[in-house]
């Protein structure tokens, strides 16, 4: 009985922390993707009025460093400046090749 007992608490005890690892983890995902959303809004907007042809792959990779800039910085326009220059110069680099 008291073996039983002990399984059912650290059973317990294994759920209550997988859940909060689970919880920390959605949050995460759901930020991520709200900035994404936004960022490739506003990556596609910036490309049209600049008179450039839309392109996902190169949205999906500025939001990419737009969001690893950001979350490590924790500053919007510092992370969209640096990775508005260094999409620019990907582009100026691969135009030549």
């Amino acid at each position: 009985m008291k073996a039983s007992k002990y399984k059912f608490f650290i059973f317990v005890n294994l759920m209550i922390i997988f859940n909060s690892f689970n919880n920390y983890y959605l949050a995460q995902t759901k930020q991520n993707s709200i900035i994404k959303l936004f960022c490739l809004r506003s990556v596609k907007e910036e490309m049209l009025k600049a008179e450039m042809v839309y392109s996902e792959e190169i949205a999906n990779e500025t939001c990419k460093c737009y969001y690893e800039e950001f979350t490590q910085t924790a500053s919007h326009q510092e992370a969209k400046t640096k990775c508005k220059l260094e999409t620019k110069e990907n582009l100026i680099h691969n135009r030549k090749i």
